[in-house]
């Protein structure tokens, strides 16, 4: 029996029954969530990496934007209050939208 020892999204565990296999499941402690959390952002960012098209690269940043979401939530915010600290800076600071690259700053 392969051993994956990773967090999964909530229906895997049904769609593994559903095919008729065996499995075995816990739930995380709220400390050992955070930490799945944090690995399974890592596993995706990297999968995101090595996409070669927009459809899979559009894929992964969903999957991204979901971690993204439960982040939040063991934070205890929504999504829509990340987005409005999202907004603050990208008034304050800009957003990433004119490509541009720091070279150095002189003293």
């Amino acid at each position: 029996m392969p051993v994956y020892n990773k967090l999964v999204r909530d229906l895997i565990p049904d769609i593994i029954a559903a095919s008729g296999k065996s499995m075995e499941t816990r739930i995380l402690s709220n400390e050992e969530y955070v930490i799945e959390v944090k690995k399974k952002m890592k596993e995706e960012l990297a999968e995101y990496h090595a996409t070669q098209n927009d459809e899979d690269a559009i894929e992964e940043l969903a999957d991204l934007l979901e971690l993204i979401s439960a982040a939040a939530k063991t934070h205890g915010v929504t999504l829509e209050e990340v987005e409005e600290v999202r907004e603050v800076k990208a008034r304050d600071r800009g957003r990433f939208n004119e490509k541009v690259f720091l070279v150095s700053v002189e003293d």
